[in-house]
């Protein structure tokens, strides 16, 4: 599609926008959205007719990028035929999307509860674990995040927490394993992955392992940077689980549905939780749906004992519809293998090209279509580019960073130090090569704040 220069439409878009919209995670007079007139693919424009390659997939959802006919279709069809029903009933596009997903989690994840979005996913796995084991506490790592509700936010492990965290919700942050920035001075990955697991292991002895109805982990952290778990680790977490009657919860809302260049992330690591959570990619955010997969042993729990929580769009027809065309298109169009090849034969090297020229890059790291590009100020202190948490003037660099890219047609992700290259999952070899050149030219802005 031709975008078509409309700055009129997009002038009042913008003006009822900032009139009646109130935005997350933003102080309402300090923001500036982008009026967007429409989107197809990889890319997204503009009423002033400007198109960007969107290396963000909406919040890294769109898996499939934007509009895909097959899936426009099915959700056309399902409303023409059953727009929506309560979750009580069984109905096809409901049982089909939970067989569809029950397929592919790893290990006998086999039954799924539905539910609106990856946040209250989250909540529901707790509130399982809890039930579960009679227990109340939850561990989960610092640098994560698992969502904007009330326990979520209060597992999430950066700074979108401390405004809602009144230390009431059972929850106990640890530090996992990341090499780059070690908090147990290590010097190697299996340095990082001992004494990550020595420190969990402390942890719980020191909370009482009988208190602990869970460890809940992002397979691999998403907004906190994108860095893989060393070998070994989550199969260490995994054992210490298992050697305490703690159930192991593992985040795949950001990494699954293909991102990693597998269904799941798990997968990378041979790994099987007991909870599962799950959303975006499931049906590439054209609706919203979100889940979690729950094994035999948990299901068991409510097999004749109520499982006490529920949601009224649970399952709701028009986004299960969604995706199981999605991912009916994902295993026909093979872009689960197409996020693993282009991932390790152009995401890697061109970004290990780019931190060999640009001294704003500290780190490259990710699988799939999954990356992040740390950023600093100096290589050899590893000095953020911007201080933790940084706001207003002195995030200058990250800002005129961001502004660069988009200047050359590049819609990145920023968050904090990171920039992450996220394109949808089925994105070509020419699409990226555009992104990447891009980023290239905004990382020469980056490069001026370096030492």
């Amino acid at each position: 599609m031709t975008p078509q220069p409309l700055p009129e439409v997009g002038a009042a878009v913008k003006a009822a926008d900032r009139a009646h919209v109130f935005h997350s995670w933003s102080a309402q007079e300090l923001i500036d959205p982008l009026a967007v007139a429409g989107a197809e693919g990889s890319y997204f424009w503009d009423y002033d007719g400007k198109r960007y390659l969107d290396f963000t997939s909406g919040l890294v959802y769109t898996n499939i990028g934007y509009q895909h006919p097959k899936v426009v279709a099915a959700i056309q069809e399902q409303a023409a035929r059953l727009t929506t029903f309560a979750p009580a009933f069984a109905i096809e596009a409901r049982s089909e999307a939970a067989r569809l997903i029950a397929e592919r989690t790893p290990g006998d994840l086999d039954k799924i509860f539905f539910t609106n979005g990856g946040a209250d996913a989250v909540e529901h796995a707790v509130r399982m674990a809890r039930l579960h084991t009679g227990r109340a506490k939850v561990l989960s790592a610092y640098r994560s995040y698992h969502g904007g509700t009330q326990q979520a936010v209060n597992l999430t492990g950066d700074p979108r927490r401390w405004a809602s965290d009144t230390a009431s919700h059972g929850v106990v942050h640890f530090w996992a394993p990341f090499l780059y920035r070690s908090r147990f001075y290590a010097e190697t990955e299996e340095q990082e992955c001992a004494r990550a697991l020595e420190h969990l292991e402390t942890t719980i002895a020191f909370e009482g392992p009988a208190t602990i109805a869970a460890i809940v982990l992002e397979t691999i952290p998403g907004t906190a940077g994108i860095m893989i778990p060393p070998p070994g680790y989550l199969a260490g977490v995994r054992e210490i689980c298992d050697r305490h009657g703690i159930l192991f919860v593992l985040d795949e809302v950001m990494a699954g549905f293909g991102r990693t260049g597998d269904w799941f992330a798990a997968d990378l690591f041979g790994v099987v939780p007991d909870l599962m959570t799950f959303a975006k990619g499931v049906n590439s955010g054209y609706v919203p749906l979100g889940g979690v997969a729950i094994s035999g042993a948990v299901a068991e729990t409510f097999a004749r004992r109520p499982y006490p929580g529920g949601l009224t769009y649970s399952g709701h027809p028009l986004a299960c519809a969604a995706a199981v065309a999605t991912i009916n298109v994902m295993a026909e169009e093979g872009v689960v293998e197409n996020a693993k090849r282009l991932g390790a034969s152009v995401v890697e090297p061109a970004l290990r090209e780019l931190a060999a020229r640009h001294p704003s890059v500290g780190e490259v790291r990710g699988v799939g279509m999954f990356w992040a590009l740390e950023l600093v100020r100096d290589r050899e202190t590893r000095e953020p580019l911007v201080p933790y948490n940084a706001t207003g003037e002195a995030n200058g660099p990250m800002t005129a960073f961001a502004a660069a890219a988009k200047k050359h047609g590049v819609w990145p992700f920023v968050n904090m130090n990171r920039t992450h290259v996220v394109p949808p999952c089925n994105v070509s070899e020419a699409e990226l090569k555009e992104g990447l050149a891009g980023l290239d030219a905004a990382l020469g802005v980056a490069d001026e704040y370096t030492v």
